[in-house]
């Protein structure tokens, strides 16, 4: 014998279920501060040996996984040897922020660690711990501190140098340099040695097939020195996109089932261009495509999202296509559709 369900019983399952993912989301602070501990991709870092005077950051990246905002208030360090820095202090759903730890190694020397204690006072007080440590080698110097390579044209080769000196024992050689990145090579000129004083020239190559986006790699200096077999040197740098679209990540906010919102994006190059066409994963996006008859280096193109019936995450791709030799931008866009209570 079949049964039919009310439409109010489906109703209230529906926004039972509703209750239930804000909770989550929500993150009750009667689970103590964990909350907070899970926005973090992870909470510990070793630089392992750098060099004296060397630049060596790490970002300790977190998300906001809440329907509610994050706001960082402070954060504090255990040890002078390490300097943080906040990125974002305020995440709104889904945004993305990171706690930038800084080893101070023209000033600290040898073994070191910190832990960094970040403050949270919104949407409630936590404090999460994040430890770092670094052995900082005295002997051996970069100058300058890290390889820039600056900003990059797209298809653009470019070819960097610093030197590296040692006074750590006779025969201190440089072997090999290695690199996880495939368009980034380095190779070292041995430019002077007497003694246990040696200089090497570091000649960093960054090659034309990288992609578009900013470069934050190392370098790995493999030496004969049994101690510390393995330098990094941090390699920074920005390649530039024929086509850049703001922002490359769209927050469209907590919306209403049928409800509408239009936010604007930025497409901009370096030289005029006609956008030829906009698509979208979902039909849930609307837009139109630009119809500029004459070129421009800035296009302003309105998005509006139109929210169905189901509650949750809504998470598509927008692609951009141009004239410009088929360059394309890609805009990731999220929202967060809920029911009334």
């Amino acid at each position: 014998m079949s049964r039919r369900v009310s439409k109010g019983t489906v109703v209230m399952v529906r926004k039972a279920i509703l209750s239930l993912q804000l909770g989550i989301l929500t993150a009750s602070p009667l689970f103590g501060q964990e909350w907070a501990k899970k926005m973090f991709e992870t909470t510990s870092h070793d630089f392992g040996t750098i060099a004296r005077g060397a630049k060596a950051e790490y970002e300790f990246v977190l998300k906001n996984i809440y329907v509610k905002d994050i706001h960082i208030a402070s954060v504090r360090v255990s040890c002078s040897c390490t300097t943080p820095r906040i990125t974002k202090p305020l995440l709104k759903t889904y945004e993305k922020g990171a706690i930038v730890a800084s080893i101070n190694s023209d000033r600290f020397l040898g073994r070191q660690g910190s832990t960094i204690t970040v403050t949270i006072d919104t949407p409630t007080y936590a404090n999460v711990q994040l430890h770092v440590k670094a052995f900082v080698q005295s002997d051996v110097v970069l100058q300058p501190a890290s390889v820039q390579l600056g900003s990059v044209d797209q298809d653009t080769p470019v070819e960097k140098m610093i030197s590296v000196s040692s006074t750590s024992r006779i025969g201190w050689k440089i072997l090999d340099v290695k690199s996880a990145n495939p368009h980034l090579s380095g190779r070292v000129v041995e430019t002077a040695r007497q003694g246990s004083r040696v200089s090497y020239e570091l000649r960093v190559r960054l090659d034309e097939h990288a992609p578009p986006g900013y470069i934050n790699d190392h370098l790995i200096l493999v030496t004969n020195d049994q101690r510390s077999r393995r330098i990094p040197v941090t390699v920074e740098g920005r390649v530039l996109s024929a086509i850049t679209v703001n922002p490359t990540s769209l927050f469209l906010g907590v919306v209403q089932p049928g409800q509408q919102v239009t936010k604007l994006l930025v497409v901009r190059s370096r030289r005029p261009f006609r956008i030829t066409s906009i698509t979208a994963d979902c039909g849930c996006l609307k837009f139109d495509t630009p119809a500029a008859e004459v070129p421009k280096l800035v296009h302003l193109v309105p998005i509006t999202f139109v929210a169905g019936d189901a509650s949750g995450k809504v998470s598509k791709t927008l692609r951009i296509e141009t004239d410009q030799n088929d360059a394309v931008g890609e805009v990731s866009v999220y929202a967060v559709v809920t029911a009334d209570q």
